[in-house]
């Protein structure tokens, strides 16, 4: 996506949309960071109620900083995570040379992002008979995201490591006394978990790679404008 600029003929650069007046790619990537983090946040903030309200986290009184009943360093870290999924998954593609085969449209993400939010819902209100049931039940809403949203051999194979690893580092922190799970059921934690970090992965590695099709798209344009 490299670009050369350009100059008009009353020495000022050309203007275009919000990311096309800004041709250094480190500040075009930190742009796209911040959009992730702050998405990120906000759904950790969202699914994190939904949790709390069903009683299936609980962190100790001295931790609560907000009416959202979220411990103040998840959103922080959920958003962190959320910037570096969304940027890597691009990034592997390009990689990889392995283009996106579905379409991509914004109204396909905002889906996305939807069913992911029905996930977690399920998740925290649905009543199953036990947990492996529910694990079950939610692993195959997670693979149906993936084969709905992305299809990818690297978007697969990502979502499996990265929610292998965060359920290792959720697990560390309940073993340390940091939060806790109600009625945990496989080492400390919730069987269904991996799941639910797999739809999420999935889910911002599409919102990523949709932010870098659009600058893609808006220097593609600018340059035949110029």
């Amino acid at each position: 996506m490299a670009e050369t600029t350009r100059v008009s003929s009353n020495g000022t650069a050309p203007r275009g949309p919000y990311i096309s007046v800004i041709t250094n790619r480190t500040t075009n990537l930190l742009i796209r960071g911040a959009m992730l983090f702050g998405v990120g946040v906000f759904l950790a903030l969202v699914l994190n109620l939904l949790q709390v309200q069903r009683n299936v986290t609980l962190f100790p009184p001295d931790v609560i900083s907000s009416i959202f009943s979220s411990a103040w360093w998840v959103p922080p870290c959920c958003g962190t995570a959320s910037a570096l999924i969304g940027l890597l998954y691009p990034c592997i593609d390009r990689r990889l040379g392995e283009p996106h085969k579905l379409k991509r449209e914004w109204s396909s993400v905002m889906r996305c992002v939807a069913v992911f939010v029905g996930i977690n819902h399920a998740s925290a209100k649905v009543d199953f008979a036990n947990n492996v049931q529910l694990s079950l039940t939610l692993a195959a809403l997670s693979v149906g995201l993936w084969w709905t949203f992305d299809r990818s051999r690297s978007g697969f194979g990502l979502g499996v490591a990265i929610a292998l690893l965060a359920t290792l580092a959720t697990q560390l922190l309940v073993y340390n006394g940091v939060f806790q799970y109600t009625s945990p059921d496989f080492l400390y934690i919730r069987s269904w978990l991996p799941c639910i970090f797999f739809a999420g992965v999935i889910t911002m590695g599409n919102i990523g790679r949709q932010l870098a099709l659009y600058e893609c798209k808006v220097v593609q344009e600018k340059s035949h404008q110029d």
